[in-house]
């Protein structure tokens, strides 16, 4: 059965599965090809008669090395381009104003896509009547360069692109998704990881404001913003891997894709990625973000954003399957890791996060130096980024809830835990796809926590507030008890949730 809409610019043709319309594809851009490489976003074209929406646009152009399995799940696909600028929507039916839930992938901004297939919106749509969207936008090189102190060209070259186009997706949503049966005027943006992480930012962008009235935030907040001086140091070492100190955006736009995938591999592997930090992600450019995003915040640019943030008890030891070192850690190498990891701060500052981190108690007393490895990681790049952006956000007149998403998978959990990204099929319902069913085993206690999770996310995207009756009260978030549901196989309220190790990171971050 097919379904038909007509946007400003053309009809499209989607498909009716299972009581949802599905239109996938929808350009919300000009391609940035040929001259729009490097600049920003360009309206979407203009097409006679009805154009077809079944099939996923391509995704961004990505070069990280992934497994069969792991691509299937989070990959962008065999299907890359350039013209990538794609978003689906998904919709119980084309009339009504429907609460829209805008879904912005992760992939630590080098990978990723809308159209994986964890990130189906059918659902979400389904069980809570909502317009679901996801979107592509631009990677790594070509969508977080910053250019604009670098390069010597007649014209101004643009940073944060790939976040240029996510507001471009957003200023579409605004402008058409009433057509789709959704309400511009109540929009929820939601996203994972780097997904999160651009949340965080869109919340400090001013051109952002007023796209969305609801945040909410799974493992990032607004913490991986790169200064106006390191973004300009990744990118002369871009240039550098290209063989080129200087170079005219020309001569840029000239190269194979393949050329500038291999420069953006080779700067990943030297400034970061290894140990959590990020080369390309958004950066301050006086421009489209005139300041950190944290500041933006604390200034009460987004105090009318109600906030849903929170990370996963165990983060980072999805990071530490491939990390040999770690089976044989024993004090001294933790202390060396943690040295190396605080360099820029001191050695008295990685003494400290070695006591605090052996002096934890709760469920951290008596952790392995691999654990304590584990949970300082844990904390530094997810849980206290995450804490810092609710206790900003309510310090600025906002309302923030936080959230921990304890579940680990029977057959794997203490080797992966409550790892980094697992939460994401709960989020979704899609726990029974073939492809996850043998690591999370599609229980029933997973699926009941799926449902008040889906509930959850469903009822704050409806109202601002995450409550459910098959929840605990979920209060709102303030300074003095800092309460945190932890959502998992019993979902239960925790105040002040590892506070000493908070303490600590207040002193660095």
């Amino acid at each position: 059965m097919t379904a038909k809409v007509t946007t400003r610019s053309g009809a499209l043709e989607g498909e009716e599965q299972r009581g949802v319309l599905v239109f996938r594809g929808i350009p919300y851009a000009a391609a940035p090809i040929g001259k729009l490489r490097f600049r920003p976003p360009e309206g979407p074209p203009s097409w006679q008669g009805v154009r077809s929406a079944r099939r996923f646009g391509p995704s961004a152009p990505q070069s990280v090395a992934m497994g069969r399995i792991a691509r299937r799940l989070v990959g962008g696909g065999p299907d890359q381009s350039q013209d990538c600028l794609y978003l689906n929507v998904w919709t119980p039916a084309t009339q009504g104003r429907r609460p829209v839930m805008v879904w912005i992938h992760g992939g630590a901004f080098v990978l990723g896509s809308g159209s994986t297939r964890l990130y189906s919106g059918a659902r979400l749509a389904r069980r809570g009547d909502v317009v679901v969207v996801t979107l592509n936008y631009r990677l790594g090189a070509l969508g977080f360069l910053n250019l604009r102190e670098v390069l010597a060209s007649s014209e101004s070259p643009s940073a944060n692109l790939g976040l240029r186009d996510q507001i471009a997706a957003l200023e579409w949503v605004r402008d058409h998704i009433e057509r789709f049966g959704g309400d511009p005027e109540n929009v929820t943006v939601f996203g994972e990881s780097a997904g999160a992480m651009s949340v965080g930012t869109l919340l400090g962008t001013p051109r952002a404001r007023g796209l969305f009235r609801r945040a909410i935030l799974q493992s990032g907040a607004a913490h991986n913003v790169s200064s106006a001086e390191e973004g300009s140091a990744i990118a002369e070492h871009f240039l550098q891997e290209l063989g080129i100190a200087q170079l005219d955006m020309e001569a840029l736009r000239a190269l194979p894709v393949s050329e500038l995938m291999r420069a953006q591999t080779a700067t990943s592997r030297k400034m970061g990625i290894v140990d959590g930090s990020l080369p390309f992600q958004p950066s301050v450019d006086g421009d489209l973000l005139p300041e950190p995003p944290l500041d933006a915040i604390a200034g009460g640019l987004s105090s009318d954003v109600c906030v849903l943030v929170g990370s996963n008890r165990d983060e980072w030891k999805l990071f530490t399957l491939g990390d040999t070192g770690l089976r044989r850690m024993n004090e001294d190498h933790l202390r060396r890791r943690l040295a190396r990891t605080l360099s820029g701060s001191g050695s008295q500052l990685a003494e400290l996060a070695y006591e605090t981190y052996q002096n934890a108690g709760g469920e951290r007393r008596g952790l392995s130096p691999a654990d304590r490895w584990v949970a300082f990681q844990s904390d530094r790049i997810f849980h206290y980024p995450a804490a810092c952006l609710a206790e900003t956000h309510a310090a600025s007149g906002g309302r923030s809830y936080t959230y921990l998403f304890d579940w680990a998978p029977p057959l794997l959990g203490k080797r992966i835990g409550a790892c980094h990204g697992i939460e994401i099929p709960f989020v979704f319902g899609t726990l029974r796809d073939p492809w996850l069913r043998p690591l999370l085993g599609s229980t029933r206690t997973a699926r009941k926590l799926s449902h008040r999770i889906q509930e959850a996310w469903l009822g704050f995207a409806r109202t601002g507030h995450p409550g459910h009756p098959n929840l605990p009260h979920w209060p709102v978030y303030a300074r003095d008890r800092r309460r945190t549901l932890v959502l998992g196989a019993d979902c239960h309220l925790r105040d002040s949730l590892f506070e000493e190790e908070r303490r600590f990171w207040e002193q660095v971050l």
